[in-house]
């Protein structure tokens, strides 16, 4: 199971390098395999399809600046979010998963503008914009992840319980 969701999501991973315009889409496809095999094998076997498929990524895509999402975000987002669910309260957990995101973003749009930019003067970004874009963004993706868990877990693992995104 575990070599079967690494090569798919080294598939997503390949596609999303050079399709234009659903890259975040196939990102969150590929980050779907690490969490099967968080349901399947535990945290373990989610870091273990998230190494490997970044690897294989690194190995096999040719434009390797479009794997910075799955390796530095999306790739184990699934096993961040397996322990931060394990907490009772959902506001905890929507405020880690926040600070999560914002930490991503923070480091993301700062090491963007310093190491790309650098030497062109441009006027100042919205980046106040950008980043209450991109948390929206990041806490769609979640509930988007979520609710594909969930409809994993009911279609082949027969379990008609859901996972919720807040447990309050």
């Amino acid at each position: 199971m575990g070599g079967i969701c690494t090569a798919l999501a080294v598939i997503f991973m390949f596609g999303a390098s050079f399709v234009p315009g659903i890259e975040l889409t196939l990102f969150l496809i590929s980050s779907l395999f690490t969490a099967v095999m968080v349901l399947e094998a535990g945290a373990a076997g989610g870091l273990s399809v998230f190494g490997a498929a970044s690897l294989l990524g690194l190995i096999l895509v040719p434009n390797k600046l479009a794997l910075i999402p799955y390796i530095f975000c999306f790739g184990y987002y699934a096993v961040l979010k397996f322990y931060i669910e394990k907490i009772k309260s959902g506001v905890l957990q929507m405020t880690l998963k926040v600070i999560y995101f914002a930490a991503v973003l923070f480091v993301g749009l700062f090491f963007f503008k310093s190491v790309f930019t650098s030497g062109i003067h441009a006027p100042d970004w919205p980046v106040g914009g950008l980043f209450a874009a991109g948390l929206v963004m990041l806490v769609l993706y979640d509930y988007i992840l979520t609710f594909l868990i969930n409809w994993y877990r009911r279609r082949f693992k027969g379990s008609p319980e859901n996972l919720k995104l807040y447990r309050d």
